[in-house]
């Protein structure tokens, strides 16, 4: 094959012309042929120059192409290069705060009141309270709730009521109530409230959150003995243990045992519940109900998480809160029988005309949207919440089965050992 500057110095192609009668000339098929292949040799070489210098510009230029490449398939106009993000995972994905120096940013939040004069910062940081008390409660229950907030002192505790019955004016009058968050919703139920309220986000100062409700006797309850207690035993959830004499105890392991100060699982072969020393599961072990539980901080993390926005109940939460344990829930999660309370069993959720503050027709109306109730018939709206509260806790613990399912980079670290959970509920 002829070298490309060897082809340069040969003279042009010229083909002869004939005008003879059969138009043909035998010089003139070899002459177009070699023609033809001198200009095939050239554009062979043009395009092999071509691709060298593309391929040599893609080298010289190899980041900013990769950047080009990589930002056109994403349709990100992010530059590849800036400095690493310093906020926390969810802030870094949102990207709400890159416009912003770093310096100015703050994460957390807390629900400490501020003087509208100066202060010094040091005293405010003293004066916080390291724990939180949170309850749903309405005014026909406001003398035990007075009684449970006597038991958490100011000092170290704040106080946040959720007045579903939207009545606040008249808490006024306790010595503790100025010193404490109201918020209202007219008729939700305090998962609701938590869900909105409660980011961990919110409330990172609190090393301990009480998610109470209001029918609860905390006569032989003290919170700072509580907690001592719960840190000794290292349990991350936990609740009080029920007095036998408490109207409603719906599970053997919530039951106060005299023999000592806390318990974590308990034997039980009677009746629905099936425990041995091979249960590992609630309500066996690593259970607490929604009644009364206390959350560490990183544990209201990931429960705030499990709460799901439109379940407004709570109702099968507890049979997966062990997952927030922080570690094995049977060793982490527990029930204290040193500080115990008493159920009351006060229907509130679902009863108007014992927190009526609307018309009955309005209150109607918000309780059971398109169904028509006649005056008095507060047991049917009763029945009513009693339905829903049931058939949320199917629809949360389908949830989670279509979850786990779906998400193949989770592994569930509990393998089920004579677990009883089934008998009290049945989830397609």
């Amino acid at each position: 094959m002829l070298g490309f500057r060897t082809w340069l110095k040969q003279s042009p192609v010229i083909c002869p012309y004939t005008d003879s009668a059969s138009g043909k000339n035998p010089t003139i098929n070899s002459c177009w042929t070699k023609f033809l292949r001198q200009s095939r040799l050239f554009y062979g070489a043009a395009l092999m120059i071509g691709f060298m210098l593309v391929l040599s510009t893609m080298f010289v230029n190899e980041h900013n192409f990769k950047d080009a490449f990589v930002n056109k398939l994403s349709g990100s106009l992010k530059d590849s290069v800036k400095e690493p993000c310093f906020l926390t995972k969810t802030h870094c994905s949102r990207g709400g705060a890159e416009a912003l120096p770093r310096g100015i940013i703050v994460e957390t939040s807390d629900l400490q009141f501020r003087s509208l004069s100066y202060e010094e910062e040091s005293e405010v940081a003293e004066s916080m309270p390291k724990n939180l008390l949170a309850m749903a409660v309405g005014i026909k229950q406001k003398k035990d709730v007075d009684e449970i907030v006597q038991k958490f002192p100011l000092t170290n505790y704040t106080i946040m009521l959720f007045h579903y019955d939207g009545v606040v004016d008249q808490w006024q009058d306790l010595p503790w109530s100025n010193q404490s968050i109201h918020i209202v919703g007219l008729h939700q139920t305090k998962w609701w409230f938590a869900k909105r309220f409660m980011h961990p986000d919110i409330i990172a100062q609190y090393n301990y959150v009480f998610l109470w409700d209001e029918d609860l006797g905390v006569e032989h309850f003290h919170a700072d003995k509580y907690l001592e207690v719960m840190e000794a035993e290292g349990l991350e959830i936990s609740q009080p243990a029920l007095d036998p004499a408490s109207a409603d105890i719906h599970h053997a392991l919530t039951r106060r045992q005299s023999s000592g100060r806390a318990h974590k699982m308990i034997l039980r072969n009677r009746g629905s519940t099936i425990c041995t020393r091979e249960s590992n599961g609630p309500p066996c072990t690593g259970y607490v109900e929604v009644m009364a539980p206390v959350f560490s901080r990183a544990a209201w993390r990931c429960v705030w998480y499990m709460i799901q926005n439109d379940l407004v109940h709570g109702w099968g939460i507890d049979f997966k809160i062990g997952y927030c344990a922080q570690g094995v829930r049977s060793e982490k999660v527990g029930i204290i029988d040193a500080e115990y309370i008493l159920h009351k069993g006060i229907p509130s959720l679902g009863g108007p005309r014992l927190n009526k503050t609307l018309e009955q027709e309005d209150v109607e109306k918000t309780f059971v949207k398109g169904k028509k109730h006649s005056p008095g018939k507060q047991s049917d709206l009763r029945r009513e919440v009693r339905k829903r509260s049931g058939s949320e806790m199917l629809a949360f613990l389908r949830r989670w089965k279509t979850a786990a399912k779906r998400d193949h980079t989770w592994k569930d670290p509990y393998k089920v050992l004579n677990d009883s959970s089934g008998n009290y509920h049945r989830v397609r």
